[in-house]
C-alpha cells in the first residue's frame, strides 16, 4: 500500500529529504509512467497553483485523473465530507488529493485505506507548499542548516507559516517572524521587519488571509504596506544572495510592491514550477507499493 502525506510533522527529516531528492530528480528530467494509476483531486476550497500543479503533475506521470467539483456534487444535497471521500475510495482510485478549509480534516478519515495527500487544511498545514519552498531554498543554497528565514505577514491564519516554522526549525534553519499584533500567533516571538530583513537569507512574504478573518483588518492597506510590505528600499537592505519567496496568490502592492514580484531576488514563479516536481514526487510516493 502507498503512503499518506498528511503533515510533515509526522515525517522524519530523512523522509522529507527523500521527497526533495525525488522532486529534484523530476526537475532534472526524470520520467516515470504511472498510466495505470487513478488519482482523485477533491478540492473543497478554491485553489489555482496547488490544484492545477497537482493536475499537471498527474499528467506528467501519465496518471488518469478524476477532478471533483463541489458545486456540481452531492454536497449540494447534503452529503457529508466523509461520505464524499469514501465514495471515491469505492471507485477504486489509487490516491486522493484533498484540500479543505477545515483544520485537520484528515482526522475524520482514519478508516480510509486509500492513500491521502493533504493539499491544505484550514490554517494549520500545507505540506506540499513547504516541500516546494524547501526545494527552492535547497536549489539556491545547497543546504538548510544555519540559514535564516524571515516569515512576514499574516502568521496567525497561514497554514504555510505554521507548516514552514516547524519543519524549517527541524532542518536547522533559524526562523524569524514579523507580523502586526492582530496577525500574530501568540505561541511565537516576533521581530521588527527592518531588523529581521538584514539577517535573512530567505524572506518569506505571506498574503493577508482575508477569507479567514473574523473581522476586517484594523490597519489600513497603506499602513500595512509601510510597516510590513516589501518594497525597493527593503530589498536594498537584504543580504546580497538573499532570496524572496511567497506561497501566492500575491496581493500586489499590499505585501509586495508590483515591481518587486519579479525582481532579481524573487523566486516566486520558480516556486510554482518546483511545485509540479514536488507533487510528482509525493504522488509517486503515495501510489508506490
Amino acid at each position: 500500500m502507498g503512503k499518506n502525506l498528511l503533515s510533515l510533522k509526522d515525517m522524519s527529516v530523512n523522509e522529507i529529504q527523500d521527497i526533495l531528492k525525488r522532486a529534484q530528480a523530476y526537475a532534472n528530467g526524470k520520467k516515470i509512467d504511472l498510466h495505470h494509476k487513478i488519482i482523485a483531486n477533491l478540492f473543497f476550497e478554491a485553489s489555482t497553483r496547488t490544484h492545477y500543479s497537482f493536475i499537471t503533475a498527474e499528467h506528467k506521470l501519465n496518471c488518469r485523473i478524476l477532478d471533483f467539483s463541489p458545486g456540481f456534487s452531492s454536497l449540494t444535497k447534503g452529503e457529508t465530507f466523509y461520505d464524499t471521500v469514501k465514495t471515491f475510495t469505492q471507485f477504486g482510485v489509487d490516491a486522493i488529493v484533498i484540500r479543505s478549509p477545515q483544520n485537520e480534516w484528515y482526522k475524520e478519515l482514519t478508516s480510509i485505506q486509500t492513500p491521502i495527500i493533504n493539499a491544505g487544511d484550514g490554517t494549520l498545514d500545507h505540506p506540499t507548499q513547504t516541500l516546494l519552498d524547501l526545494l527552492t531554498i535547497q536549489q539556491e543554497f545547497k543546504r538548510f542548516k544555519n540559514l535564516v528565514i524571515l516569515i512576514v505577514g499574516d502568521i496567525k491564519h497561514s497554514r504555510v507559516a505554521h507548516s514552514n516554522i516547524e519543519v524549517m526549525r527541524r532542518l536547522g534553519m533559524k526562523v524569524l517572524l514579523s507580523a502586526p499584533k492582530e496577525f500574530q500567533d501568540s505561541r511565537f516571538e516576533y521581530i521588527d521587519f527592518d531588523k529581521g530583513i538584514k539577517q535573512a537569507d530567505v524572506v518569506n512574504m505571506l498574503r493577508i488571509q482575508n477569507e479567514r478573518l473574523d473581522v476586517k483588518m484594523s490597519l489600513s492597506i497603506k499602513t500595512y504596506c509601510q510597516k510590513y510590505g516589501l518594497n525597493k528600499q527593503r530589498v536594498l537592505m537584504m543580504k546580497p544572495k538573499a532570496i524572496i519567496i511567497h506561497p501566492a496568490p500575491v496581493n500586489r502592492n499590499v505585501e509586495i510592491d508590483d515591481d518587486i514580484v519579479e525582481c532579481h531576488k524573487s523566486r516566486i514563479f520558480k516556486q510554482i514550477k518546483n511545485g509540479v516536481y514536488v507533487r510528482m514526487a509525493v504522488i509517486e510516493r503515495s501510489v508506490k507499493k
